[in-house]
């Protein structure tokens, strides 16, 4: 395992280990500092005597529904991390709002009158021409964007390796196609981007001697995406190749370690619309949607409740007259809570954030190649 280290202008450092770490707290040399992530780092208070860094590479194994990433060092497996992505959160409130617009614009047309005289919309620019990354898949490259932004805040990243899809034949068509080359261009503002097909990844993978699980990728663990993270980010440390007229064969050295595995969604927020789907009685239409509440919080904030004698630890995810309703990672409600007992610890990021506390293995026979 490795701490990530800041200068302190804020430029990120090589990751040092958690010995030395815990020594520059005692002795004052470094001070805690937060990420949206959740990964511990710390931050230096005086200028340090050299500020050189090592080759980092962090890859991106994207999907419809999941993405994998790592960060790989020459010698150290930096994180893990396992993204599930909004994709079809985003389809199903697209279709919802499609069904309210026409439910709309139906009630205002007077059908009892000639249809030359109805009062038609005429269309005000061509809507036809299909430029745009549709909304899900915009939303899934947005959100593993927004995981590559803050890591490139904490580790000095220099190559982004991503996974291009590229369906040919009777394989049909993939959602993991679209915005490949808008995600790619994106990536630049980061670090150098190279782009490997899934057979290069399983090769890669399979040499290193990692594990993938084939079934149940919906399950929350490395051997699903995540190693397939880690085995992108090695292609920048190995490769294979000829090594003379007759012969080829795999060079460069990687190793692989135990790493911190975290798993991040975005935070399933109700954004507030101007109808439900149905009207109530009277014609009135109750409050619905939106982020903020009655008493001071916001849908997404992590907090500390205590409910009777038991405390427990969630996010924020609705709230009543005198009551505020924590939820967690799964987004199931834990209880509703007076807001006399809910202490706010972080306010919300945009991101749910779920790390776990040891580190985990790839199950990989670790050896140099």
């Amino acid at each position: 395992m490795r701490v990530p280290v800041l200068a302190p202008d804020g430029l990120p450092l090589m990751p040092t280990k958690p010995s030395r770490a815990r020594r520059w707290l005692r002795e004052g040399k470094a001070k805690v500092v937060c990420n949206d992530l959740g990964i511990f780092q710390i931050q230096l208070i005086e200028c340090p005597r050299t500020t050189n860094t090592q080759p980092i590479a962090v890859g991106i194994d994207p999907g419809k529904l999941y993405t994998g990433v790592g960060v790989q060092s020459k010698l150290f497996t930096l994180w893990l991390a396992h993204l599930q992505l909004p994709f079809q959160t985003v389809k199903d409130r697209m279709s919802r709002r499609s069904k309210m617009r026409r439910s709309r614009r139906g009630r205002r047309i007077n059908r009892k009158v000639a249809f030359k005289l109805r009062a038609h919309r005429e269309k005000r620019f061509d809507n036809r021409k299909k430029r745009k990354i549709p909304p899900s898949i915009k939303a899934n490259r947005e959100l593993e964007l927004r995981v590559i932004k803050e890591l490139s805040l904490i580790y000095p990243i220099t190559t982004i390796v991503y996974e291009v899809v590229k369906a040919a034949g009777d394989k049909g068509f993939s959602p993991v196609m679209v915005g490949q080359k808008w995600m790619c261009e994106n990536l630049n503002a980061y670090a150098e981007v190279k782009q490997l097909e899934g057979w290069q990844t399983a090769n890669i993978r399979q040499q290193l001697g990692l594990y993938k699980q084939k079934h149940s990728k919906c399950d929350a663990i490395p051997a699903t995406h995540a190693v397939d993270g880690v085995a992108l980010a090695c292609s920048a440390f190995i490769k294979y190749s000829m090594v003379d007229s007759q012969s080829m064969r795999w060079i460069g050295e990687v190793k692989i370690t135990p790493a911190p595995f975290t798993v991040i969604r975005r935070p399933p927020v109700s954004r507030r619309q101007l109808h439900l789907m149905l009207p109530s009685k009277g014609g009135k239409r109750r409050k619905y949607g939106g982020t903020v509440t009655r008493h001071g919080f916001r849908k997404g904030d992590y907090v500390k409740a205590t409910k009777g004698k038991k405390t427990f630890f969630g996010w924020v995810s609705g709230d009543t007259e005198t009551q505020v309703s924590v939820s967690d990672f799964n987004w199931e409600r834990l209880g509703h809570c007076s807001k006399n007992k809910v202490q706010l610890l972080r306010r919300n990021t945009g991101l749910i954030v779920l790390s776990t506390r040891k580190l985990l293995n790839l199950m990989v026979l670790n050896h140099q190649i």
